[in-house]
């Protein structure tokens, strides 16, 4: 058993609650590798922002979990070597889909861990989000709980539809389950490929297409039921037109090295540069989309 609070994380509770109160919203991106991790941490450390180093199960396997945890831990020393004294960093699973799951990612050190159970039934759904919460609790570790379906498509996590969250139930939800935050649809998607021409319109003038209206009277609706309680919401931050996603971010880096140098071999040529664009977009939502940065000062 490892406790997150020896590798100098912390959970969410703190976090949201300031942010809550602080009117801005906390930053949670996912990593597969060491170039993300670098360039999340340095965009945090240099904005003073506290963040979410989100890490899905398909990430978990590839970066091992042992290793993991010791990432997690140099994070945190590399982050205080940049100066950030009291650095404000969660290890958070992302779309845990099992009990087995969350309680694993809780023994290796993890401060936090979301359960969707969003695909089952209403019961089942709180049955498995308080089995977790129940465990995790013990540990200090903060549990996401998630009502309703979000479309798309981003490494296990796939749905070809959404479905909102009914804000009748959340109340219900929260009490009988003790989630600590909540995750809820209101028409956000997964992945790099947010919507398909067919679910748009295009705006005349440009000629662009036009995703479909978010459903914001039903983020209105859990705000009214549940007022001050953490809400999450996955895939709805902006992304500049020139990125799309992190992973093309990356991507995009790394073609334009080859492009311009086809004989390059050595990693660190290519990925070097990539690790730089990824830190340009996650400063870019820290000050510009989320407005955290300083809060973590």
């Amino acid at each position: 058993m490892v406790n997150y609070k020896d590798l100098g994380l912390v959970n969410t509770r703190e976090m949201f609650a300031k942010a809550v109160h602080g009117g801005y919203a906390i930053p949670a991106f996912n990593f597969n590798n060491m170039e993300q991790l670098q360039a999340i941490i340095k965009a945090a450390a240099d904005t003073k922002s506290p963040v979410i180093l989100q890490v899905s199960k398909g990430a978990r396997n590839y970066a091992n979990p042992i290793l993991l945890r010791y990432m997690a831990q140099g994070a945190v020393d590399y982050a205080k070597s940049l100066g950030w004294e009291h650095p404000q960093i969660v290890l958070h699973l992302d779309h845990g889909d099992s009990f087995e799951l969350c309680k694993d990612c809780i023994d290796h050190g993890f401060s936090s861990v979301m359960i969707d159970g969003s695909h089952l039934p209403y019961e089942e759904n709180v049955a498995l989000t308080k089995k977790v919460v129940d465990y995790a609790h013990q540990y200090d570790v903060t549990v996401e709980g998630e009502l309703g379906v979000l479309a798309g498509v981003e490494d296990e996590v796939s749905s070809d539809h959404h479905t909102y969250t009914d804000p009748e139930e959340v109340i219900d939800f929260v009490t009988r389950t003790g989630c600590d935050s909540l995750a809820i649809s209101i028409g956000t998607s997964h992945g790099a490929y947010k919507f398909t021409p067919e679910q748009c319109t295009r705006d005349p003038k440009t000629g662009r297409l036009v995703p479909p209206p978010l459903a914001f009277d039903v983020l209105e609706g859990v705000e009214a039921k549940l007022p001050d309680f953490p809400i999450v919401l996955h895939g709805s931050s902006s992304v500049p037109q020139e990125y799309v996603d992190i992973r093309v971010a990356m991507s995009s880096a790394v073609r334009r090295v080859f492009n311009e140098k086809p004989a390059e071999f050595d990693p660190r040529k290519y990925l070097g540069p990539a690790r730089e664009e990824m830190e340009k977009l996650y400063k870019h939502k820290i000050v510009a989309v989320l407005g955290s940065e300083g809060k973590a000062e």
